[in-house]
């Protein structure tokens, strides 16, 4: 069996805030926002029980736009490491790229700019495989964009990605990175992807 599972945050685990009224819809920046998908809970205590490690990369560039102070940011974390915890799941790695190229007015200039973390970069991918001491080959990515496959890729690891289909804009990406390279695995929802990644992995090992 792989080592350990790498989580995305924001429309893996964590369903997006929607304001119908502003018509905007952004990441979770407090913890009454966190919303679970369906099927999260389920698969993460499948691969639990699969004897799976579990570690979160995330973007989280709206500090960087002057939208969201870092504390917010932080502080929803940890609410979701708790969150999960009391369900009786463990996240023994939690990785955060708080930058973005560009950023905007009000955001913090160490914020902006280049960086090696911010997904498609494998920055906070690695730096989980060496925190687990694990190499990179025996860990999955399991996210929902081109970003998450992409980090993958450059970092060596397996990719699972769910792609649903109320996510018009995924339409077109259909689990393929730019460079044509398509994810292991795809799926439409949480649990069914964790028992495809199980279920991939025990073959592998037969």
């Amino acid at each position: 069996m792989a080592a350990g599972v790498i989580l995305d945050r924001d429309g893996t685990l964590v369903d997006f805030v929607r304001d119908a009224e502003q018509g905007v819809v952004t990441p979770a920046f407090h913890p009454d926002q966190l919303r679970l998908l369906p099927g999260v809970l389920e698969g993460l205590r499948a691969l639990r029980d699969a004897g799976l490690q579990l570690g979160i990369a995330t973007n989280q560039p709206d500090a960087a736009k002057g939208r969201v102070p870092v504390e917010a940011i932080e502080r929803t974390n940890r609410a979701l490491v708790s969150m999960l915890a009391d369900q009786g799941i463990a996240v023994s790695a939690f990785e955060i790229c708080l930058h973005h190229p560009e950023g905007a007015p009000g955001g913090p200039p160490s914020l902006i700019g280049p960086c090696s973390c911010r997904k498609p970069k494998p920055g906070m991918l690695l730096s989980i495989a060496e925190q687990w001491g694990r190499k990179p080959v025996e860990l999955w990515m399991l996210g929902d964009t081109a970003a998450d496959l992409g980090a993958a890729l450059a970092a060596g690891m397996n990719c699972a990605l769910l792609l649903p289909v109320r996510r018009c804009e995924l339409c077109s990406f259909a689990g393929q990175a730019p460079s044509g390279r398509r994810a292991n695995l795809t799926s439409d929802r949480f649990d069914l992807l964790a028992d495809k990644l199980i279920a991939a992995e025990r073959d592998s090992a037969t």
